[in-house]
């Protein structure tokens, strides 16, 4: 099984995921918000080797700590090519108030619904849930207990905001519904924020059961 290391970063909270392999000491960082240094601190004292990094979305408490990290590992970077424009633009993703505080990336490997990747001896399909934003994805590793990294789309008893750019409440409900909740219910969920969850949880007490299309 696969360990998961969450940090908690930023301003805001974010949960910033090192995911990795006991054995090769191979990792995979998701969304690091914030705190650059602490997470790369993380990674020194385990001895492990990042082999990329994703991101769920492109909000600023998601990325901040992205230019470090791929300074020092020059590894690469995934998100979904719908997030492109918020990626690129420090003014969308909220990164800075002064033009010389924005983090704005061009650079990175855009990712499609339904792609798979492979880390740490596993596939990682891509599962695209827009609401929070436009380019909202998921990742889905399979395995005995399988993992969902979900991001600001599915929290714990709840879900993203839909109204910043992009957002939109009805295709987050919608994503929630057709793509999360059709996964495994003993798939444990990793949310971009607050405590982890299951979507059997999620199933049975998730505010989106009660509205309606």
């Amino acid at each position: 099984m696969l360990q998961v290391k969450s940090m908690v970063v930023g301003i805001v909270g974010t949960n910033c995921y090192i995911v990795y392999d006991k054995k090769s000491r191979d990792a995979v960082i998701i969304d690091p918000g914030a705190e650059a240094e602490r997470i790369l601190s993380f990674l020194e004292e385990e001895e492990l080797h990042p082999q990329a990094i994703l991101l769920t979305h492109g909000h600023f408490d998601h990325i901040l700590a992205v230019p470090a990290l791929r300074e020092k590992y020059k590894i690469p970077l995934y998100a979904a090519e719908e997030e492109r424009k918020m990626l690129g633009n420090g003014q969308l993703n909220m990164s800075g108030r002064d033009p010389e505080d924005n983090v704005e990336i061009q650079d990175f490997t855009a990712l499609r619904d339904g792609e798979e990747l492979e880390f740490l001896g596993k596939k990682w399909k891509v599962l695209s849930t827009p609401g929070h934003t436009r380019g909202s994805i998921c990742f889905f590793v399979e395995g005995e207990v399988p993992y969902l990294f979900s991001g600001d789309t599915l929290f714990c008893e709840s879900y993203g905001r839909t109204d910043l750019y992009s957002g939109s409440e009805k295709e987050i409900i919608r994503s929630i519904r057709e793509k999360l909740f059709t996964l495994p219910d003993e798939t444990l969920v990793f949310p971009g924020h607050e405590e982890s969850t299951t979507i059997r949880n999620e199933k049975s007490y998730n505010p989106v059961n009660f509205f309606r299309e």
